[in-house]
């Protein structure tokens, strides 16, 4: 993953997907509109997890979220605005997000964005990285969850690391 200036980072090892879900819920009361949210992770890592307990914080606990693999995109409204939940596996060409909208969510929204480096370019500097990745010492339910924050998030991530260690680590 490609590293930016002045960027934060907040590692966490989880035990399971209740451990992702609740990082994901601290990281979603701490997200306003306008923020990109990319998802970095190879499959299977718990991506559309961490969407899904991300966007059930921001509107309801039994809300449907399914993955947007084949739709590209999933809208959500909640109290912050609108949750735009983006997959970009498919996409061969950056350009083919315009079609679908990111530069709404870019705009006004929060994006979450499965497989981000398929944007290349459109991809903003300015964003939270959430890498998900199963630890070579974790069992295939445990996963290590780093959150790179860009300038955008540097006066929320110590807020977020307290509430980490606090929460998941405490």
């Amino acid at each position: 993953m490609q590293r930016r200036d002045n960027s934060v980072t907040v590692d966490v090892v989880v035990e399971d997907e209740t451990g992702t879900a609740r990082v994901a819920d601290m990281v979603a009361r701490a997200a306003v509109p306008g923020d990109v949210i990319a998802l970095h992770g190879d499959l299977g890592s718990g991506k559309t997890a961490f969407a899904r307990a991300f966007i059930r914080a921001l509107t309801a606990a039994d809300e449907e979220v399914p993955s947007p693999t084949f739709t590209l995109v999933q809208t959500y409204q909640a109290g912050a605005g609108t949750i735009y939940h983006f997959d970009f596996y498919r996409i061969e060409d950056p350009d083919e997000a315009w079609e679908i909208g990111i530069e709404e969510a870019f705009a006004g929204g929060i994006a979450l964005i499965e497989w981000p480096e398929r944007l290349g370019s459109l991809l903003p500097a300015d964003r939270l990285d959430v890498r998900l990745e199963i630890p070579p010492e974790g069992d295939d339910n445990t996963r290590r969850v780093a959150l790179i924050a860009g300038p955008a998030w540097s006066g929320r991530i110590g807020k977020l690391r307290a509430d980490i260690a606090k929460e998941i680590n405490g």
